[in-house]
């Protein structure tokens, strides 16, 4: 029993973070009172929340041209189409694993399978996610500004400095990654302006859904409160951010958005069932990189 705790503890602890967090959000709503949560979901717009699926599955398409343009620069020879079916495969996948990279280790397990080179894989997976997180960086002070607002002058000092830390190690870590495309500015370019269109319509579809309430909230307020929730996620405490990142946007929406917590959670919700139903696209996609794979395997040396 003990070497079983101890082989699955990082599964554990998510499992039970993620059961924490949801259990705070459902306190949260309950000091307001049965039926708000359901009351504000009533009234959403169906006409704005398909606009904000159509706005979150362009967003992937944009981030399966991302690590497209990676590949390619690093040499690997992949067909777009079958970037976009390992990029929607993984996530679709991390709608389940234990752990918020978890699709990354399922586009490197079917790029392999297809034959395609594991180190430059692995190192076009670390640049694709450092580059995400690069362009979520430079959102990062829009929701900083308004949250160091609400607090005092000695946790603002101490944020900042925490802040200042992980920059620099951040820093690190990205110039020891991008070894194969120091040397390609065109493509790292390219690659960040993909980072930066997926950026922008996952913003998009949440401001639409907070129109689809009636509530009108800066489109920048709301890529802030949302980059802030993404490194909130980032913290392996939970299932692929399950519960945390609710309830960190419900806080967020309701001290800064000006929504009661019902009308947040609602969105929070929301948010998640639209990164479920944008990701459907990768189970269709999984037989035909099945069938792929077995192709492979079949053709002669």
């Amino acid at each position: 029993m003990t070497k079983w705790f101890a082989q699955n503890r990082q599964t554990i602890v998510r499992v039970l973070g993620s059961i924490l967090a949801l259990l705070l959000l459902i306190i949260l709503l309950e000091e307001e009172g049965d039926g708000q949560l359901f009351s504000a979901l009533r009234r959403v717009s169906i006409g704005y929340f398909l606009a904000a699926v159509v706005a979150l599955s362009i967003s992937r398409l944009f981030a399966a041209t991302r690590w497209h343009i990676l590949l390619k620069s690093a040499g690997v020879e992949i067909p777009f189409l079958r970037s976009i079916m390992l990029t929607f495969t993984g996530n679709f996948s991390s709608n389940f694993l234990p752990t918020t990279i978890g699709g990354d280790v399922v586009r490197l397990g079917g790029a392999m399978q297809l034959g395609y080179d594991r180190a430059i894989c692995v190192a076009s997976l670390v640049a694709d996610r450092l580059i995400g997180l690069a362009g979520m960086s430079l959102a990062l002070p829009l929701g900083l500004v308004p949250v160091f607002s609400l607090g005092n002058g000695a946790s603002q000092s101490l944020a900042f400095s925490a802040l200042i830390q992980k920059s620099v190690d951040f820093a690190k870590r990205t110039y020891a990654s991008f070894s194969i495309w120091l040397k390609k500015p065109f493509a790292l370019s390219g690659s960040m302006l993909a980072t930066l269109g997926n950026m922008a319509f996952i913003y998009l579809a949440i401001y639409l859904l907070l129109l689809g309430i009636d509530h009108h909230v800066s489109y920048w307020l709301v890529a802030g409160l949302y980059t802030l929730t993404y490194f909130v996620t980032l913290f392996p405490v939970s299932i692929n951010g399950l519960g945390v990142q609710e309830l960190s946007m419900t806080f967020l929406l309701t001290q800064l958005g000006g929504l009661s917590s019902s009308e947040s959670a609602t969105v929070a919700l929301l948010t998640r069932l639209l990164f479920i139903i944008t990701s459907l696209p990768g189970a269709f996609f999984l037989p035909s990189i099945l069938g792929a794979m077995n192709e492979k395997k079949t053709q002669p040396e």
